[in-house]
């Protein structure tokens, strides 16, 4: 195992001209471009007396800027803490305290959030240490500090001048100076922007993020120079490691779509960057087949050829068709899905068209990857195998019939979480695996089939285990669903609807009437249902569910 910063400095280094990484429609920036803004945080992080482990928060919306930061924090051999872009300031500061962190980088917009109440900004400020909040657009001070400080930024871009006189070249990188712990704790990712009472630090040590990498380079082929449009959020371990580490340590260049993307601007974009894989989360795919493929599908004469052998693909051929071009053309690789279940409708099409896509397993104890399988191995409704050298095994006496928790061992796994040792102590087993929290089976090919979160089942007074999500998988490919969320009541099952009722309005639909529609399809599925698990009763809603930065609901705000 080669440590993670190795593959980055070799990359700069061989890629000096090439360009890394651009924010969509604006500016780029070169390897070389990117060596330059990481020497100046060195210099920055020197002069005002970071040393190495120490923690570095970064609070910022996606970009180049955002992934120059990065890396300079981990060349430097300081800790990175990222924040998601939605977490609220009050979160951010606490959290920011708690993990003892002595340099905020941020963007304007999260700047303005912290600086809106002023508590915020004094409560980081009370750090032991703590130096500057900084702006990470143009590594500039952004709020006041000691005179000694205001003089290190003031003088920075001469002390960077004065140190590489004649610009930097490819032989002034040495982010590998001396062989590093692979143990050594490099990144402290939150799992969710609340408070630190209720967020848990996940400590991820070189090795996880090492060894994740690896994994990459072995199962997607090299591709420098090649394109990678980047939607996920940075600060999150999926996007993190594989739109970011992945393709800026394999001389990829990467476009940064900020913000969340509307369909119009993805598409836009996947058609101009035509990147040779695409991340994303399930819902992206699952949106783009229900207000285009579904309806396209299942009218006259679609709806017949595809019952036909031989003519169903001609329709198949020509969605594929379509589906790619929306994609850019680009791919080698595919589309890589994440971070939650896909619709076994959207993937029934899917496979059948043999569009090239995969589902992956993970989370961010993982640094994130558990399970993964190439599309031409990769096996209908599983996660693929494990991704070696991670170890995986099934809590359960029949792991290949019996559902049981699915636990997980090896470098990948995190050091614990920060400041909590009960926490840590409660997510592993007496011998040392990791408790992932989610129900699975493994098949004679050790494919990985996922049915729910355990916290998330179901358990009936006749003692019966339902999984919620198997049910709304199905209700959502209904009409005018735009998603739904299952829960138990006493003594009843309760479907919670999102209505489409624009959609329902197009259709002639007036709300009374697309409520009774949808009522009507859901309840309808319990022909399918087992009895123990039969839908009482819907509720019609208005608004979207709450949902967190990898867009899975918020289960635990409703009930």
């Amino acid at each position: 195992m080669k440590h993670f910063i190795s593959y980055f400095n070799d990359s700069v280094k061989n890629n000096w001209e090439l360009p890394a990484v651009t924010n969509f429609g604006k500016e780029t920036y070169t390897y070389a471009q990117m060596a330059e803004g990481i020497a100046k945080y060195h210099i920055l992080f020197k002069e005002t007396g970071i040393a190495e482990g120490d923690k570095i928060a970064l609070y910022a919306r996606n970009s180049a800027e955002w992934c120059i930061a990065y890396f300079a924090t981990l060349t430097y051999g300081a800790v990175t803490v990222p924040f998601l872009p939605d977490f609220v300031p009050a979160a951010v500061a606490e959290l920011a305290s708690f993990s003892e962190c002595k340099m905020v980088i941020a963007d304007d917009i999260a700047l303005n959030g912290l600086k809106s109440e002023k508590d915020y900004i004094a409560q980081i400020e009370k750090v032991k240490g703590f130096v500057a909040l900084v702006n990470v657009k143009d590594i500039s001070l952004a709020n006041p500090a000691s005179s000694k400080v205001e003089t290190v930024f003031e003088s920075l871009e001469s002390k960077y001048n004065q140190q590489y006189p004649n610009g930097i070249t490819p032989e002034d990188i040495n982010y590998y100076p001396v062989e590093r712990d692979m143990d050594s704790l490099v990144e402290i990712s939150f799992t969710s922007g609340t408070t630190s009472a209720t967020s848990k630090g996940v400590m991820l040590p070189a090795r996880s993020l090492s060894v994740n990498l690896e994994f990459g380079k072995r199962e997607i082929p090299s591709c420098v120079g090649g394109h990678i449009f980047a939607i996920l959020p940075m600060a999150h371990m999926f996007g993190q490691t594989f739109d970011v580490l992945f393709p800026l340590t394999g001389g990829c260049h990467v476009f940064v779509m900020p913000g969340k993307p509307t369909p119009a601007r993805l598409l836009g974009g996947l058609a101009t960057v035509k990147p040779f894989m695409f991340l994303t989360v399930p819902m992206v795919i699952e949106k783009i087949f229900k207000s285009k493929v579904f309806p396209a599908t299942r009218k006259f004469p679609a709806n017949l050829l595809l019952k036909v052998p031989g003519l169903d693909k001609i329709v198949l051929n020509k969605i594929r068709k379509s589906l790619l071009d929306a994609f850019g053309n680009g791919f080698t690789t595919g589309v890589i899905l994440g971070g939650a279940a896909l619709n076994r409708e959207v993937e029934d099409l899917l496979k059948r068209m043999k569009f090239p896509y995969v589902v992956g397993y993970g989370m961010t104890e993982c640094g994130p990857l558990i399970s993964y399988r190439d599309k031409s191995e990769y096996v209908k409704y599983s996660c693929g195998t494990k991704a070696h050298p991670i170890e995986v095994r099934i809590d359960s006496a029949n792991p290949r019939r019996v559902l049981g928790e699915i636990q997980v061992k090896g470098d990948a796994v995190m050091l614990g979480y920060y400041n909590n040792e009960e926490a840590t102590k409660a997510a592993f087993t007496s011998d040392g695996w990791l408790k992932t929290g989610d129900m699975g089976i493994l098949d004679a090919k050790e494919n990985l089939f996922i049915k729910g979160r355990c916290k998330n089942m179901i358990l009936t007074a006749s003692g019966q285990n339902i999984y919620p999500e198997e049910i709304e998988d199905k209700i959502n490919n209904l009409p005018y669903v735009v998603e739904s969320l299952v829960v138990g009541r006493k003594n009843a099952i309760v479907a919670l609807v999102v209505i489409d009722y624009d959609g329902a309005a197009k259709a002639g639909l007036d709300e009374k009437a697309a409520e009774q529609f949808v009522n009507d399809s859901v309840l309808g599925l319990n022909s399918e249902l087992a009895a123990y698990s039969k839908i009482g009763y819907i509720e019609a809603r208005h608004e979207a569910f709450e949902k967190t930065p990898k867009q899975s609901i918020k289960r635990y705000m409703y009930s």
